[in-house]
């Protein structure tokens, strides 16, 4: 990779491909993990996912522990606590390819990721010697919890309590958390509570520990086969020995560890969505109607060829924000006194990508699953088939990791912190786009790849113009106009998701890359339907905040910055659908 982007900057100017991380730099070990995966869950996991999905947690206990003995929960613990050690690529690589799994791959996530994270990146050298080497063997089993009945995306909202005994040794915790995955097989807890009631802090809790008890199951739409429960502390004492990071600085801890949580779950949307055109694109090839096989349908192919390009989008998304991570982490001595906060700036510069990465990938996997089941027909509503399941086991990663919603908040609001502080600098670029509309533009170029740049490069000025509008007429206003800010984001998103298939794209053509046809052909077809939202957004947002002249200057600037390329989108369809049909599924 070139000089490091940081975040949000992608925004502002331009990327070359040389700054991203694209899945055809996987390494041969990368290549070997992903296939240990991948085969430990055909042949070991999905065998058994309908016990899985009666709740059996005895048996995912079990299958975990089988994880662990081939290293898939040790990526992310270093070497010296009996970890592997490996890069952010690798564990993304693990997570991808355990997600056929169902909810084995939700759990091993929820172990591997947020469970055992904090204490691998915030905890102190004894705290990970006495619990890294158990929860890289599988021997132990984590769990994360900062929901509670009365806050959820409002973390700090929370109520549960923490005061330290009279003897000073302990810290008694009062609370209840709500939907806490792995809770009915956890050995670990990392509990957020507030020290006298305002500083809220992290803590491990042993499952032994005396006044912690657990709700009952929780009956649910989907990921049926996790265990998922109340953890209840009633005057759990808890050593003080086991506070996590600083007291009162546990939000440091609970918003890095969502951040990586959020891209680590667009990594196993991205698996399970491609388990899902592998299961379209077969059964449109077995099933016959009229006498041919539905895959010969043109409404058909155009699904499949859809479901794939989104695919090829996400998949590009999420190795870029891995990449950049990787690249982030591997500049901090983890060893030194002061290597989690170092951390915790590190991961947070990218918070941006990741709330963009989670919004975009759960969203797809919902598209993607959902027209899986519409390929089957009525065989996709029957439980017997296996999209039935992915339908539903999609539905929770909208919600989980903070709603999409609160993502789409986080995104603009991340923006708008990062201009103030002048870690980019949004309202110098976007005076200046003022003076740069009076110029004529470059026609669009109809060479592969060239104008999908060049749309990109318009789409970040068309976020400019609006985003910038917004700011000026609203000023602090606008954090209170919800609507607005989710269009912005919106915007954030697309821009994000053309450029990172671009970059990819191009690389893979200068490359000679194998499939570089197909890559530009799903380029072309996402960046043409994708430009047509951002000018609805943006024309949504203006209509919003504008009247009279001033509304129709910047509608008359967006019109001039819109103007579409002339794209055969319906031959891009056909080009992409027929790839599909001959891998049975996506390949790229």
């Amino acid at each position: 990779m070139g000089e490091r982007v940081k975040g949000g900057a992608f925004l502002l100017g331009s990327v070359s491909p040389e700054q991203v991380f694209t899945p055809e730099e996987f390494t041969e070990e990368h290549k070997m993990i992903a296939k240990t995966a991948f085969d430990f869950t055909a042949k070991e996991v999905e065998p058994r996912v309908e016990e899985l999905e009666k709740l059996n947690p005895e048996l995912m206990s079990s299958l975990l522990k089988q994880a662990g003995e081939l290293g898939l929960l040790a990526a992310d613990i270093p070497e010296e606590y009996d970890g592997a050690g490996l890069d952010k690529i690798s564990s993304m690589l693990i997570a991808e390819n355990l997600t056929r799994g169902g909810s084995f791959g939700l759990a091993h996530g929820a172990h591997t990721g947020i469970g055992s994270l904090p204490i691998v990146l915030f905890g102190n050298a004894d705290q990970k010697k006495r619990y890294l080497p158990a929860l890289a063997s599988g021997e132990k089993i984590a769990a994360y919890c900062l929901t509670e009945p009365t806050s959820g995306s409002d973390a700090l909202g929370a109520k549960t309590r923490a005061d330290l005994s009279a003897d000073g040794k302990y810290y008694i915790l009062n609370g209840t958390k709500q939907f806490i995955t792995n809770a009915g097989m956890a050995d670990v807890f990392v509990v957020y509570a507030k020290v006298d009631g305002d500083k809220f802090t992290a803590f491990i809790v042993d499952r032994e520990t005396e006044g912690l008890s657990l709700g009952p199951e929780e009956k649910k739409m989907g990921i049926k086969g996790s265990t998922t429960r109340q953890v209840i502390l009633e005057n759990a004492k808890v050593p003080v020995e086991n506070v996590l990071g600083e007291i009162g600085k546990g939000h440091v801890i609970a918003f890095n560890i969502l951040n990586i949580g959020r891209y680590k779950l667009a990594v196993g949307c991205l698996g399970a969505a491609k388990h899902a055109i592998e299961l379209a694109a077969k059964y449109s090839l077995e099933r016959k109607q009229f006498g041919k096989p539905i895959a010969s349908f043109g409404m058909i192919r155009e699904k499949l060829a859809r479901m794939a390009t989104s695919i090829y989008v996400t998949e590009s998304m999420v190795y870029r924000t891995g990449g950049l991570i990787d690249a982030a982490l591997a500049e901090i001595d983890h060893h030194a006194e002061d290597a989690g906060p170092r951390i915790g700036r590190a991961i947070e510069e990218y918070a941006l990508e990741c709330s963009i990465n989670k919004v975009f990938a759960s969203e797809a996997l919902d598209f993607v699953a959902d027209e899986a089941v519409q390929i089957h027909g009525g065989y996709g509503y029957i439980s017997e088939y296996p999209v039935e399941r992915i339908y539903r086991d999609s539905r929770i990663n909208r919600i989980f990791e903070g709603t999409n919603e609160i993502n789409r908040l986080i995104i603009p609001g991340m923006l708008m912190r990062k201009a103030m502080k002048n870690e980019l600098p949004f309202l110098q670029v976007a005076q200046a786009l003022q003076k740069e509309l009076l110029q004529p533009l470059t026609p669009v170029s109809d060479e592969p790849v060239t104008w999908e740049a060049q749309l990109v490069e318009r789409a970040k000025k068309i976020f400019l113009l609006t985003a910038g509008s917004a700011v000026q007429k609203l000023g602090q206003k606008l954090q209170d106009e919800q609507e607005v800010l989710a269009r912005i984001a919106d915007l954030v998103i697309e821009i994000f998701a053309m450029e990172s298939a671009v970059l990819r794209t191009i690389k893979k053509v200068q490359a000679k890359d194998l499939y570089a046809d197909l890559a530009v052909a799903m380029t072309s077809f996402y960046c043409f339907d994708a430009f047509r939202r951002v000018e609805g957004y943006a024309r949504e947002v203006l209509l919003a905040i504008e009247k009279g002249d001033v509304l129709a200057t910047q509608l008359s600037a967006l019109k001039k910055l819109a103007r579409p390329p002339f794209v055969d989108w319906l031959g891009l369809t056909r080009t992409i659908a027929a790839k599909v049909l001959d891998f049975q599924g996506y390949k790229i």
